[in-house]
This record gives C-alpha cells, structure tokens and sequence, in this order.
C-alpha cells in the first residue's frame, strides 16, 4: 500500500492522566504501522460524542482539508456521534471508522439518550466506506445493529512481559480501569465485603473517583503507566475485570502477557480476550452484575491452592498464543487495502 493514511483521533489520545483501551489501541497500532504506509494524523478537540459546535466546525474543516480519493481512519469516538459533519465528505473522502465501543453500549443512558446515540452512529457508519471493531463479537454485534454488510475485525496486539511470581496464598487482587459504572468496579466491592474472613488485598487503577475510601484490604492507585503499571502486575496474583459491557478487554491480555489468571464478566468479547488452552479457562468467567457469584469464584481462587496451580498454568499457555501490536497493524493495513480495493 502507498497512499497516505488521514487519521482522526480525538484530543488526549497520549494524555497519561486519561487513559483508556482505544487511545492505547490507537496509539499502539498506528506506531506498528508499516513506514510505507505514510501516516498523517490529525488530533480532534472536543467532548465526544457530543462536541460543542465550534469543535464540529474544527472536524469540518479539517476533512475539507484533505483531498479528494483521500483514505482518512476515524476513530469511533469522534465520528459516530456527528454524520451530519461528515455527510457533506463522504463522497469525495474513503471514510472509514474505527468502532472501539458502539455509542449506545455505554452504560448509565437513559433509553431516549441511547436510541439516540444509535441513530446518530447508524447514520455515520452507512456514510462510511468501511467499518472496523476489535473483536469478532463487537463486529457482529455492531453489524446487526446497524445492518451492515460486513463490519471488518482487527483485535488488538499486547506486549510481552515478564511473568509475574505468584504469592503462596493469592491474596493480591488487581483491577484496571477507568473508575465508571461500566468497568464494575461496584460489583467487585460488593463481591470483596462477603470475603473478610479471608485475607486478601485489591488493588484498583484507574482514572475517576474512589468509590470508598482507601482501607487496610483496598487502595486506589489511581491511572498507572509505564514502569508503575508494569509493577502493578508483577505484584499481583489475579487480574478481576468486573465489566458491564466490553467490546474486547485490553487490560485483560496485558493480564495474561504477565500470566496472571483472569477472574473477568461474560460480556462482550471479553471471552475472546481470556480465550482458552487445552485444559480450560485461564480463570473464570463469570455474570455481570452478580456479586454473589463473582465472591463465589474468588473465594475458591483464595482457598483453594490446586485451582490457583491449575489457572496458573493456563495462564501461562495462554500467554504463549496472545500476537503483539505488529499483528493488529498487519491486519488493519490487509483491511485498508480490502476497502480501497473495494471503492474503486
């Protein structure tokens, strides 16, 4: 491929202070693209998916700027929530968008606000050239809602890290996520009350405010990166993602690439994050919003020093199989080509 990549991405992808699975994914996998794919991004202001208009006028202009047969990749976030700012490009522009969570998916809408988001986002991606998700769930799921012919699949990549030394008991819990009603963080505090007799200890990273005050058992750490992020993991025994919703699970094969075993909610595509080994699961999936079953299964990890074995040793297989960001660069520049290919 030779023709120059436009890429929309919203303002603060590298922001430290905010991070989130689709800025690491944008981040990473532009970084992994091929030199001869030239690359030219442009950053987008605003509070998607509902900007101010000074900043839709900003989105519009910079469209206008690229010229016409352009290939120009946006991310979700930005386009899915304004098509009447990308109507007037669509036909002169091969407008692609990068779906990391459909509008109407994030939780705490209301149902008027999320029929609303829906059709603001079916509009956008019929106006696209081509669509892409970061899951085979999340494409068939965004594919039926939408009814689209085919919504493309480029999973994410992870890096490989060094295992982490597992404790003799177990007891060191991590999460990582964005402290929102949709990652759960609720549900698991809920779960770790039915536990105090037990020890154990849980850690939580992640942008937002605590949810309880920081105690003896469970510390907020706040948005870790780098090198606090990477001993984060090394000072855990098993990865909790108690999820609402989730269209992949990044932090999850990050989890893994350190095997530790995965304690995660059955939504989404997480299944195909945790994915399995010869022997099973390399932890548990469990319901979303069940804290009760979610206690359940961390107390069997905590009592039981045969299944943390067994789940240890999946973990570490699984972190055999996960493929690096080069990967997903790698299919997303074989799916650009496809919808060039394609528009002609």
């Amino acid at each position: 491929m030779s023709f120059p990549l436009h890429v929309v991405l919203p303002e603060g992808v590298d922001d430290p202070a905010a991070p989130s699975g689709g800025n690491r994914y944008d981040r990473e996998v532009l970084n992994h693209l091929t030199p001869d794919l030239p690359v030219r991004e442009v950053a987008a202001p605003g509070a998607w998916p509902r900007p101010a208009g000074s900043d839709r006028d900003h989105l519009s202009r910079v469209l206008g700027g690229f010229p016409d047969g352009a290939t120009v990749l946006l991310d979700g976030l930005v386009a899915a929530g304004v098509p009447e700012v990308l109507e007037p490009h669509a036909g002169r522009l091969r407008l692609i968008v990068l779906v990391h969570l459909p509008l109407s998916d994030e939780t705490g809408l209301s149902a008027a606000e999320a029929a609303e988001l829906r059709g603001l986002e079916r509009r956008t991606l019929h106006l696209a050239t081509g669509v892409i998700a970061t899951s085979t769930q999340a494409a068939a799921h965004v594919a039926a809602m939408h009814d689209l012919a085919e919504v493309h699949v480029a999973p994410p990549g992870v890096d490989r890290a060094t295992p982490a030394v597992p404790s003799p008991t177990g007891q060191r819990l991590l999460c990582v996520a964005s402290l929102t009603h949709r990652k759960g963080q609720d549900v698991l505090l809920d779960a770790l009350t039915r536990l105090t007799d037990l020890d154990w200890e849980c850690t939580f990273a992640g942008s937002g405010t605590p949810l309880i005050a920081d105690n003896r058992r469970i510390r907020f750490a706040g948005p870790l990166a780098g090198a606090e992020l990477e001993a984060a993991y090394a000072n855990a025994d098993l990865f909790v993602l108690p999820s609402r919703a989730e269209t992949y699970g990044m932090v999850i094969t990050e989890a893994l690439a350190h095997a530790l075993p995965v304690v995660a909610t059955e939504v989404g595509g997480v299944p195909e994050a945790v994915g399995t080994v010869a022997d099973g699961v390399p932890g548990k999936l469990v319901a979303p919003e069940d804290p009760e079953a979610l206690a359940a299964t961390l107390r069997a990890w905590l009592t039981d020093a045969d299944l943390r074995r067994r789940w240890r040793d999946r973990a570490l297989a699984r972190r055999e199989t996960l493929t690096g960001w080069d990967e997903t660069a790698r299919r997303l520049t074989e799916i650009l080509g496809k919808i060039e290919k394609g528009s002609r």
